[in-house]
């Protein structure tokens, strides 16, 4: 599906749109060939886990997968949803750049 993602593990997204709208969080997790990415507090349900060994069960809450197009980055200079770009800089390494501020994403 998608080959490669503007939006990477660690970095701070927002939700633009579903039953989350308008959340904010880190990418704990990306899935590039699905197009997936698991954001921290985003799209949690509650599953009935049965007792094992280390795990006393019960009802538990974790995070499913979003698709990357119901996500933006955060802008690191305004705090606002931003598209992502690439860039050279002149030391000839291509880093993302956030498109409102031109900020640098990368480290």
């Amino acid at each position: 599906m998608a080959a490669g993602l503007k939006i990477r593990k660690g970095d701070t997204v927002i939700v633009t749109t579903g039953k989350d709208k308008g959340k904010k969080g880190e990418v704990l997790r990306a899935l590039p060939r699905k197009g997936l990415v698991v954001v921290q507090g985003v799209n949690v349900v509650k599953r009935h886990q049965r007792p094992a060994a280390g795990n006393p069960g019960g009802i538990q809450e974790k995070e499913l997968p979003i698709h990357v197009s119901n996500l933006a980055l955060v802008d690191p200079k305004s705090g606002e949803p931003t598209r992502v770009g690439w860039k050279f800089l002149d030391d000839g390494r291509k880093v993302r750049f956030a498109r409102k501020s031109g900020e640098v994403v990368d480290t």
